[in-house]
């Protein structure tokens, strides 16, 4: 396996949300794959297949940024340090993760995803995505790696064979992906 992937599987540190969140931030500008690791799987998730670090489970690898468009358009300026900070204090709408992690534990936090307007957009109605945060706060961590084409490596690593049951785009294993698929 590619030395870049083993550096995510066999990190370091893993960082939690007071020190992603804190100034000088130690997540680079740059672009980048991320690995999130729980200590506590949400409801539901089956983590016998998944690799573990210090007792935490790896459940989801994303990018930043996402690969250019086809279609002309300007590419993303996302970052790593954007990207890691959205999931931990974004909304259910800037992040796939938290969307994911709401839903299952919608329940257990009594928290629900609602439009928001008429529009198409959505958050875990208030005070749901700080009940959100501080759940990720207490059972999210977080390592990464800087990458010139981060979406090369995110195909390498969802083709590896790792369970990584909250990827739900892109990931060739169906039966592992957290939410069904039409």
């Amino acid at each position: 396996m590619d030395q870049h992937i083993q550096d995510l599987l066999h990190p370091k540190h893993l960082y939690t949300s007071s020190e992603v969140l804190c100034r000088p931030c130690p997540v680079p500008t740059s672009p980048g794959v991320y690995a999130w690791y729980f200590d506590a799987p949400p409801p539901k998730i089956d983590i016998k297949a998944c690799h573990r670090v210090d007792g935490r489970a790896l459940l989801y690898v994303g990018i930043s940024p996402k690969a250019p468009p086809l279609n002309g358009k300007p590419p993303s300026r996302s970052t790593l340090r954007g990207r890691i900070r959205t999931h931990y204090r974004g909304n259910a709408e800037g992040s796939t993760l938290r969307r994911t992690l709401g839903c299952l534990l919608s329940s257990r936090l009594a928290i629900q995803l609602r439009r928001v307007g008429s529009g198409h957009r959505y958050t875990f109605t208030n005070p749901g995505e700080q009940t959100l945060d501080r759940w990720m706060d207490r059972h999210a961590f977080v390592t990464w790696i800087e990458a010139e084409a981060p979406w090369l490596m995110e195909k390498k690593i969802l083709a590896s064979g790792l369970s990584l049951p909250l990827n739900v785009d892109g990931n060739p294993s169906q039966e592992a992906a957290a939410v069904p698929r039409d």
